[in-house]
């Protein structure tokens, strides 16, 4: 395998208490402009660089690669910084659920060079989702050989987070014999164009355009045989949703801060409540109880479902794997909801300055609208119920 093209020089972070305390400070420095990056559609392309040069993108690779191979708890704990900007938390929700790919199935000269690129900063996007097909999980993406040692890909693929300014594209596809493989291919590579047209109301700044993948050509060596995952006991589908658990739990904890913050500095009290200042109001104080316990359900029961990921893989069976999963899909639906009804409570709390368009508050609510969109909570709920009334095990996919 040939090296790729440069990427920022990357700190090595040698265990969790590293890796947590370059996400409080990337955190710190993300929100700042934040709210003017969502407003202006502005990418965050300095800022993915400063979260490439900081290490934070190797904290899963293995420890005898040279990684810091952290705990899923902390994974999720660092994916919280989406309190500071959910888009940029998005953007490398895939760039994690690939590595994984990698250690489940790549092989050990793939895992040394993959590994190795990580650990310099290289950042993996995806070509996920499909365009045009009957659903988003139907791949009609390809992989065709060519006779000569290598493989063609043609497809065309969605909301591919991360894609724009990735160095490596992760493409989800299916070979002659209808097996799902994952293809890693170099961002500037032949035949890959990637349209930045997501337009959505929300996530803004995640760049999850289009990707077009014309007669692209792979090496053999840089594709895994995605389809073994899931013919036996998995972590992939509840490490991915976990992922995105923690993206919207940090949405929650975001608004609420922001709601906070705005009654005590800007928000005045309602004539009949008989105080000074908005932030004595009883009824207001009452609600911020409220939505701070439901932030607080949501962090506990995420926690929850990061030690149940780490259990099982300590002692991976199907039992394990599904407890896993089933945690999982339980914090997903609640901090779906618990994001939602922060980020709409905020304007309650806060008063009609709140709704000023230059305060940009609604981002909030956009974000979470936009995200909890991913996949669809009334599933995971099923997957729940069938579980707690019957011990049904969830099926296995990325999705549960």
């Amino acid at each position: 395998m040939a090296p790729t093209s440069t990427a920022p020089v990357a700190a090595v972070l040698r265990d969790d208490a590293e890796a947590l305390g370059q996400a409080r400070r990337l955190a710190e420095s993300f929100a700042v402009e934040a709210a003017e990056r969502d407003r202006d559609r502005r990418l965050p392309r300095a800022e993915l660089d400063e979260l490439s040069a900081s290490g934070l993108l190797a904290i899963t690779v293995p420890a005898d690669h040279g990684g810091a191979d952290v705990g899923t708890r902390t994974l999720l704990e660092v994916f919280r910084l989406a309190a500071a900007d959910p888009s940029i938390a998005q953007i490398p929700q895939n760039h994690f659920a690939f590595v994984n790919v990698l250690r489940e199935n790549g092989t050990p000269q793939q895992q040394e060079f993959f590994f190795a690129e990580l650990l310099a900063g290289k950042r993996l996007g995806n070509a996920q989702s499909e365009v045009g097909s009957r659903t988003a999980q139907d791949i009609r993406t390809r992989l065709r050989a060519t006779g000569e040692g290598d493989f063609l890909l043609t497809g065309k693929k969605g909301y591919s987070t991360g894609a724009l300014l990735a160095h490596w594209i992760p493409v989800v596809a299916k070979d002659t014999a209808d097996r799902l493989q994952v293809a890693y291919v170099p961002r500037d590579a032949d035949g890959v164009t990637v349209i930045d047209d997501w337009a959505g109301m929300g996530q803004r700044t995640t760049a999850s355009g289009t990707v077009e993948l014309d007669q692209v050509r792979v090496p053999a060596d840089r594709i895994v045989p995605h389809h073994l995952t899931f013919q036996r006991p998995q972590l992939h589908g509840a490490l991915s949703q976990a992922q995105h658990a923690a993206i919207d739990v940090g949405i929650a904890g975001g608004a609420l801060a922001e709601a906070a913050e705005f009654v005590r500095t800007r928000s005045r009290p309602w004539g009949e409540s008989g105080v000074d200042t908005a932030a004595e109001d009883p009824l207001t104080i009452q609600r911020f109880g409220e939505l701070g316990i439901r932030v607080r359900a949501a962090e506990a029961l995420l926690e929850k479902a990061g030690s149940a990921i780490d259990e099982a893989r300590a002692d991976l069976t199907d039992d394990s794997a599904a407890a896993a999963s089933i945690a999982v899909a339980a914090a997903k639906a609640f901090a779906d909801g618990a994001a939602i009804e922060v980020a709409d409570a905020l304007f309650e709390v806060s008063g009609a300055r709140s709704s000023l368009d230059s305060a940009n508050l609604h981002r909030h609510w956009r974000n979470a609208r936009t995200h909890t969109l991913h996949d669809p909570v009334r599933w995971k709920i099923q997957h729940v119920g069938r579980y707690t009334l019957n011990g049904t095990f969830p099926p296995r996919h990325g999705h549960i």
